[in-house]
């Protein structure tokens, strides 16, 4: 029995098999996961049903797990940041955000740097991220 949040097996093993320097894509449930995700990339489904589990909540869980030096988000075509950013920053308050374009997000997250893929049910638009970890000390 674990004593901390996160108890999911395959995630824990998952990002246990990821290291510094790799990349953990946390992802809404309208990213294109068939396309758009290495194929050496781990997935892993979250995804119950639309709204849940929430990026914010599977962030805030992983964020006791394992040290994040930076952060990419999708960046929207208006220039206009959506809501979640806020979030974000909440969460990763050290850690400033990197907007990409569409396209780069998708071609970085297609990348073999991508160790874990986290499909969530997320409904709120633009809730991608690209965490890439850090080092224990």
């Amino acid at each position: 029995m674990l004593r901390y949040p996160l108890i999911h097996p395959p995630l824990l093993g998952a990002l246990a098999r990821a290291g510094h320097g790799s990349v953990v894509l946390l992802a809404d449930g309208n990213y294109p996961y068939a396309t758009a995700v290495s194929p050496t990339a781990e997935t892993v489904w979250l995804n119950l049903r639309p709204g849940q589990i929430p990026v914010d909540d599977v962030l805030e869980t992983l964020l006791g797990v394992v040290p994040i030096e930076a952060a990419r988000v999708m960046a929207t075509e208006s220039g206009e940041e959506p809501d979640i950013y806020a979030r974000f920053r909440e969460l990763l308050p050290e850690i400033p955000l990197e907007p990409l374009g569409r396209a780069d997000f998708y071609g970085t997250a297609r990348g073999p740097e991508l160790a874990v893929a986290v499909a969530s049910g997320e409904q709120r638009l633009y809730a991608n991220i690209l965490l890439t970890l850090g080092v224990v000390t």
